[in-house]
Protein backbone atom coordinates (compact mmCIF):
# COMPACT_ATOMS: atom_id res chain seq x y z
CA UNK A 1 0.00 0.00 0.00
CA UNK A 2 1.61 3.29 -1.07
CA UNK A 3 1.21 6.29 1.29
CA UNK A 4 -0.57 8.22 -1.34
CA UNK A 5 -3.34 5.54 -0.82
CA UNK A 6 -3.59 5.00 2.88
CA UNK A 7 -6.37 6.44 4.46
CA UNK A 8 -8.04 7.00 8.00
CA UNK A 9 -10.10 4.31 7.35
CA UNK A 10 -7.24 1.77 6.00
CA UNK A 11 -5.89 2.83 9.40
CA UNK A 12 -8.97 1.93 11.28
CA UNK A 13 -8.78 -1.37 9.54
CA UNK A 14 -5.20 -2.63 10.47
CA UNK A 15 -5.80 -1.49 14.41
CA UNK A 16 -9.45 -2.75 14.61
CA UNK A 17 -10.94 0.58 15.49
CA UNK A 18 -13.49 2.59 14.07
CA UNK A 19 -12.59 5.17 11.93
CA UNK A 20 -13.66 8.27 14.26
CA UNK A 21 -11.21 6.99 16.78
CA UNK A 22 -8.37 7.01 14.15
CA UNK A 23 -9.50 10.49 13.33
CA UNK A 24 -9.74 11.61 17.30
CA UNK A 25 -6.02 10.11 17.93
CA UNK A 26 -4.64 11.50 14.76
CA UNK A 27 -6.17 15.01 14.57
CA UNK A 28 -4.47 15.37 18.43
CA UNK A 29 -7.85 15.21 19.62
CA UNK A 30 -8.01 14.49 23.55
CA UNK A 31 -11.90 15.32 24.61
CA UNK A 32 -12.52 11.49 23.68
CA UNK A 33 -12.12 8.94 26.32
CA UNK A 34 -9.41 7.01 24.21
CA UNK A 35 -7.19 4.67 26.24
CA UNK A 36 -3.87 5.52 25.94
CA UNK A 37 -2.96 1.76 24.75
CA UNK A 38 -5.58 2.17 21.82
CA UNK A 39 -3.60 6.10 20.93
CA UNK A 40 -0.41 4.41 20.96
CA UNK A 41 -1.65 1.42 18.62
CA UNK A 42 -3.67 3.38 16.38
CA UNK A 43 -0.02 5.69 15.99
CA UNK A 44 2.12 2.41 15.51
CA UNK A 45 0.04 1.68 12.99
CA UNK A 46 -0.45 4.90 11.38
CA UNK A 47 3.56 4.91 11.41
CA UNK A 48 3.72 1.54 9.92
CA UNK A 49 1.45 1.76 6.77
CA UNK A 50 3.29 5.38 5.84
CA UNK A 51 -0.10 7.39 6.79
CA UNK A 52 0.31 11.26 5.90
CA UNK A 53 -2.44 14.09 6.98
CA UNK A 54 -4.01 15.06 3.82
CA UNK A 55 -3.47 19.02 4.06
CA UNK A 56 -5.90 20.15 1.63
CA UNK A 57 -8.81 18.03 2.82
CA UNK A 58 -7.83 19.81 6.67
CA UNK A 59 -7.78 22.92 5.27
CA UNK A 60 -11.54 22.41 3.93
CA UNK A 61 -12.45 20.55 6.82
CA UNK A 62 -11.30 23.66 9.77
CA UNK A 63 -11.40 26.28 6.95
CA UNK A 64 -7.86 27.45 8.14
CA UNK A 65 -4.86 26.41 6.53
CA UNK A 66 -1.59 25.22 8.89
CA UNK A 67 0.58 26.94 5.75
CA UNK A 68 1.87 30.27 5.71
CA UNK A 69 3.64 32.32 3.57
CA UNK A 70 7.15 34.14 3.97
CA UNK A 71 8.14 36.29 0.90
CA UNK A 72 11.62 37.34 1.27
CA UNK A 73 14.67 38.78 -0.55
CA UNK A 74 17.09 37.74 1.89
CA UNK A 75 17.06 33.86 1.06
CA UNK A 76 21.14 34.12 0.33
CA UNK A 77 21.52 37.04 3.22
CA UNK A 78 23.71 35.70 6.26
CA UNK A 79 20.49 37.22 8.17
CA UNK A 80 18.46 35.09 6.48
CA UNK A 81 18.67 31.92 8.30
CA UNK A 82 17.87 33.82 11.87
CA UNK A 83 14.54 34.88 10.28
CA UNK A 84 13.45 31.88 9.04
CA UNK A 85 14.72 30.11 11.88
CA UNK A 86 12.56 32.40 14.35
CA UNK A 87 9.29 31.86 12.20
CA UNK A 88 9.77 28.33 11.51
CA UNK A 89 10.48 27.43 15.35
CA UNK A 90 7.30 29.56 16.24
CA UNK A 91 5.20 28.41 13.04
CA UNK A 92 6.10 24.38 14.12
CA UNK A 93 4.64 25.02 18.21
CA UNK A 94 1.24 25.94 16.65
CA UNK A 95 1.59 22.93 14.14
CA UNK A 96 1.67 25.42 11.39
CA UNK A 97 4.77 25.29 8.64
CA UNK A 98 6.13 28.15 6.30
CA UNK A 99 6.83 28.16 2.27
CA UNK A 100 9.62 30.14 1.75
CA UNK A 101 9.39 32.51 -1.75
CA UNK A 102 12.40 34.76 -2.91
CA UNK A 103 11.61 38.07 -4.16
CA UNK A 104 15.34 39.43 -5.01
CA UNK A 105 14.30 42.86 -3.91
CA UNK A 106 12.26 43.46 -7.34
CA UNK A 107 8.38 44.50 -7.02
CA UNK A 108 7.64 42.36 -10.09
CA UNK A 109 8.66 39.55 -8.37
CA UNK A 110 7.45 40.07 -4.69
CA UNK A 111 4.19 40.22 -6.59
CA UNK A 112 4.22 36.76 -8.17
CA UNK A 113 5.92 35.40 -5.10
CA UNK A 114 3.02 36.58 -3.19
CA UNK A 115 0.65 35.20 -5.99
CA UNK A 116 2.22 31.61 -5.82
CA UNK A 117 2.27 31.26 -1.85
CA UNK A 118 -1.87 32.26 -2.95
CA UNK A 119 -2.05 29.58 -4.84
CA UNK A 120 -0.90 27.02 -2.42
CA UNK A 121 -3.99 28.12 0.00
CA UNK A 122 -1.50 29.94 2.90
CA UNK A 123 -3.58 31.22 5.50
CA UNK A 124 -1.37 33.66 6.25
CA UNK A 125 1.80 36.29 4.92
CA UNK A 126 5.09 37.37 6.34
CA UNK A 127 6.88 39.88 4.13
CA UNK A 128 10.43 40.37 4.89
CA UNK A 129 13.38 42.60 4.19
CA UNK A 130 16.84 42.90 4.43
CA UNK A 131 17.46 46.05 5.90
CA UNK A 132 14.68 47.89 7.96
CA UNK A 133 12.89 50.49 6.02
CA UNK A 134 9.61 51.59 4.38
CA UNK A 135 8.47 49.16 1.36
CA UNK A 136 5.34 48.96 -0.76
CA UNK A 137 3.51 45.68 0.06
CA UNK A 138 2.08 44.42 -3.29
CA UNK A 139 -1.70 45.05 -3.67
CA UNK A 140 -2.45 41.11 -3.31
CA UNK A 141 -0.82 40.58 -0.17
CA UNK A 142 -4.31 42.41 0.84
CA UNK A 143 -6.62 38.86 0.51
CA UNK A 144 -5.04 37.11 3.63
CA UNK A 145 -3.46 38.08 7.27
CA UNK A 146 -0.18 40.14 6.04
CA UNK A 147 2.84 40.63 8.47
CA UNK A 148 5.84 42.65 8.07
CA UNK A 149 9.44 41.74 9.57
CA UNK A 150 12.19 44.66 9.74
CA UNK A 151 9.60 46.51 7.32
CA UNK A 152 6.68 48.80 7.52
CA UNK A 153 4.46 50.45 4.94
CA UNK A 154 3.93 54.12 5.14
CA UNK A 155 0.26 53.87 5.77
CA UNK A 156 0.82 51.54 8.79
CA UNK A 157 -2.02 49.48 7.19
CA UNK A 158 -0.21 46.50 7.64
CA UNK A 159 0.91 45.55 11.38
CA UNK A 160 4.99 45.22 11.58
CA UNK A 161 7.84 44.01 13.36
CA UNK A 162 11.06 46.02 13.47
CA UNK A 163 13.98 46.52 15.90
CA UNK A 164 14.25 48.61 18.32
CA UNK A 165 16.91 50.96 16.31
CA UNK A 166 16.36 53.82 19.17
CA UNK A 167 16.94 51.80 22.29
CA UNK A 168 19.80 49.76 20.29
CA UNK A 169 22.24 53.17 19.57
CA UNK A 170 21.23 53.93 23.12
CA UNK A 171 22.77 50.92 24.76
CA UNK A 172 25.77 51.48 22.12
CA UNK A 173 26.62 54.87 23.16
CA UNK A 174 25.96 53.74 27.35
CA UNK A 175 28.26 51.15 26.97
CA UNK A 176 31.51 53.85 25.88
CA UNK A 177 30.17 56.01 28.56
CA UNK A 178 29.94 53.36 31.38
CA UNK A 179 34.05 52.78 30.10
CA UNK A 180 34.91 56.29 30.95
CA UNK A 181 34.79 57.46 27.57
CA UNK A 182 33.68 61.38 27.17
CA UNK A 183 35.22 62.20 23.72
CA UNK A 184 33.03 59.81 21.41
CA UNK A 185 32.84 59.92 17.87
CA UNK A 186 30.25 58.41 14.98
CA UNK A 187 30.21 57.02 11.97
CA UNK A 188 26.60 56.60 10.55
CA UNK A 189 25.09 54.14 8.42
CA UNK A 190 23.72 55.45 4.90
CA UNK A 191 21.70 58.81 5.45
CA UNK A 192 17.76 59.08 5.93
CA UNK A 193 17.07 55.17 6.28
CA UNK A 194 15.01 54.17 9.73
CA UNK A 195 18.79 52.72 10.74
CA UNK A 196 21.09 56.26 10.63
CA UNK A 197 18.23 58.15 12.21
CA UNK A 198 17.27 55.97 14.85
CA UNK A 199 20.83 54.54 16.38
CA UNK A 200 22.07 58.64 15.97
CA UNK A 201 19.06 59.36 18.32
CA UNK A 202 19.68 56.67 20.64
CA UNK A 203 23.21 57.66 20.56
CA UNK A 204 22.61 61.37 21.43
CA UNK A 205 19.79 60.71 24.12
CA UNK A 206 22.59 58.21 26.11
CA UNK A 207 25.13 60.54 25.80
CA UNK A 208 23.21 63.54 26.97
CA UNK A 209 22.14 61.12 30.15
CA UNK A 210 25.40 60.74 30.94
CA UNK A 211 26.31 64.56 31.09
CA UNK A 212 28.36 63.75 27.67
CA UNK A 213 28.21 66.69 24.68
CA UNK A 214 29.10 65.96 21.18
CA UNK A 215 30.14 68.07 18.45
CA UNK A 216 28.52 67.82 15.36
CA UNK A 217 32.32 67.55 13.82
CA UNK A 218 32.36 64.28 15.86
CA UNK A 219 29.73 62.92 13.51
CA UNK A 220 31.21 61.55 10.20
CA UNK A 221 28.29 60.87 7.48
CA UNK A 222 29.16 57.09 6.39
CA UNK A 223 27.09 54.59 4.14
CA UNK A 224 27.29 51.59 5.69
CA UNK A 225 30.73 50.01 4.31
CA UNK A 226 34.16 49.15 5.41
CA UNK A 227 35.65 51.35 3.01
CA UNK A 228 33.78 54.68 4.82
CA UNK A 229 34.46 52.84 8.30
CA UNK A 230 38.34 53.37 6.83
CA UNK A 231 38.04 56.82 5.57
CA UNK A 232 35.29 58.30 8.71
CA UNK A 233 38.10 56.83 10.92
CA UNK A 234 40.92 58.64 8.96
CA UNK A 235 38.99 61.64 9.51
CA UNK A 236 37.98 61.59 13.13
CA UNK A 237 41.42 60.59 14.19
CA UNK A 238 43.01 63.35 12.33
CA UNK A 239 41.14 66.23 14.51
CA UNK A 240 42.79 68.62 17.05
CA UNK A 241 41.17 66.49 19.75
CA UNK A 242 40.94 63.09 18.16
CA UNK A 243 37.69 60.66 19.74
CA UNK A 244 39.19 58.07 22.52
CA UNK A 245 35.97 55.78 21.15
CA UNK A 246 33.98 55.27 17.77
CA UNK A 247 30.16 53.86 17.28
CA UNK A 248 30.03 52.68 14.73
CA UNK A 249 26.38 52.29 12.44
CA UNK A 250 27.30 49.07 11.68
CA UNK A 251 29.91 45.90 11.89
CA UNK A 252 31.23 46.82 8.10
CA UNK A 253 31.87 50.13 8.91
CA UNK A 254 33.88 49.16 12.23
CA UNK A 255 35.99 46.37 10.17
CA UNK A 256 36.86 49.45 8.16
CA UNK A 257 37.65 51.16 11.20
CA UNK A 258 39.84 48.42 12.28
CA UNK A 259 42.25 49.08 10.01
CA UNK A 260 42.17 52.69 10.10
CA UNK A 261 43.21 52.45 13.76
CA UNK A 262 45.63 49.84 12.88
CA UNK A 263 47.63 51.79 10.11
CA UNK A 264 48.04 54.76 12.61
CA UNK A 265 50.12 52.36 14.77
CA UNK A 266 47.06 52.39 17.72
CA UNK A 267 45.42 49.12 19.38
CA UNK A 268 41.74 48.81 18.80
CA UNK A 269 40.00 47.66 22.23
CA UNK A 270 43.50 49.80 24.11
CA UNK A 271 44.23 52.88 22.45
CA UNK A 272 40.79 53.69 20.58
CA UNK A 273 37.36 51.56 21.55
CA UNK A 274 35.35 50.29 18.70
CA UNK A 275 31.11 49.34 19.10
CA UNK A 276 29.40 48.29 16.25
CA UNK A 277 26.18 47.40 15.29
CA UNK A 278 24.17 44.51 13.95
CA UNK A 279 26.13 41.44 15.23
CA UNK A 280 26.83 39.74 11.68
CA UNK A 281 28.28 36.31 12.52
CA UNK A 282 30.67 35.92 10.06
CA UNK A 283 32.47 39.31 11.28
CA UNK A 284 32.07 40.26 14.87
CA UNK A 285 32.98 37.37 17.05
CA UNK A 286 35.92 37.15 14.42
CA UNK A 287 37.43 40.50 14.08
CA UNK A 288 41.03 41.07 16.32
CA UNK A 289 39.74 42.00 19.27
CA UNK A 290 36.50 40.31 19.12
CA UNK A 291 33.74 43.05 18.41
CA UNK A 292 31.66 44.80 20.91
CA UNK A 293 28.25 45.23 18.98
CA UNK A 294 24.95 45.58 19.44
CA UNK A 295 22.68 42.64 17.68
CA UNK A 296 19.74 43.49 15.18
CA UNK A 297 17.15 40.62 16.70
CA UNK A 298 16.46 38.53 13.33
CA UNK A 299 15.40 35.59 14.88
CA UNK A 300 12.84 37.31 17.46
CA UNK A 301 11.53 39.18 15.04
CA UNK A 302 10.89 35.95 12.81
CA UNK A 303 8.99 34.15 15.65
CA UNK A 304 7.84 37.49 17.05
CA UNK A 305 5.88 37.94 13.07
CA UNK A 306 4.16 34.44 12.99
CA UNK A 307 2.91 34.89 16.63
CA UNK A 308 1.31 38.21 15.37
CA UNK A 309 0.33 36.45 12.21
CA UNK A 310 -1.68 33.71 14.15
CA UNK A 311 -3.10 35.92 15.95
CA UNK A 312 -4.30 37.78 13.32
CA UNK A 313 -5.68 34.72 11.57
CA UNK A 314 -7.72 33.63 14.48
CA UNK A 315 -9.33 36.93 14.93
CA UNK A 316 -7.85 38.34 17.71
CA UNK A 317 -7.65 41.97 18.01
CA UNK A 318 -3.51 43.55 17.08
CA UNK A 319 -3.94 46.44 19.67
CA UNK A 320 -0.06 47.72 18.76
CA UNK A 321 0.33 47.89 14.48
CA UNK A 322 3.90 48.25 15.07
CA UNK A 323 5.64 46.25 17.41
CA UNK A 324 9.39 47.17 18.26
CA UNK A 325 12.12 44.04 19.16
CA UNK A 326 14.99 44.79 21.92
CA UNK A 327 18.83 44.99 20.22
CA UNK A 328 20.91 43.08 22.64
CA UNK A 329 24.58 44.36 23.42
CA UNK A 330 27.32 41.51 22.53
CA UNK A 331 29.94 42.67 24.71
CA UNK A 332 33.30 41.51 23.60
CA UNK A 333 37.38 42.90 23.41
CA UNK A 334 36.81 46.02 21.85
CA UNK A 335 36.15 48.48 24.04
CA UNK A 336 38.64 49.10 27.45
CA UNK A 337 38.27 51.74 30.60
CA UNK A 338 39.50 55.14 29.30
CA UNK A 339 42.76 55.79 30.82
CA UNK A 340 43.75 51.99 31.46
CA UNK A 341 46.63 50.53 29.73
Amino acid sequence: MTQQSVTMADVAKAAGVSRTTVSFVLNGRMEANIPETTRERINQTARMLGYRPNAAARTLASKRSAWFGLVTEIATSPFATDVIKGAQRSAWKDGNFLLIAPSDDDPGMEMLAVEKLLEQQVGGLIIATTWHREIIVPENAKSVPCVLVNCFDAAGEFPSIVPDEVAGGYAAAEILARAGHTNIGHITVAQGIPAQIGRQTGMKQALRDHGISQEESQIVAGDGTADSGYHGTQELLAQPDPPTAIFCGNDRIAMGAYDAIKELGLRVGEDISIVGFDDQEILAPHMRPKLTTIALPFEEMGMAGVSLLNQMVEGSPIENRQITIGCPPRIRSSVAMHGQR
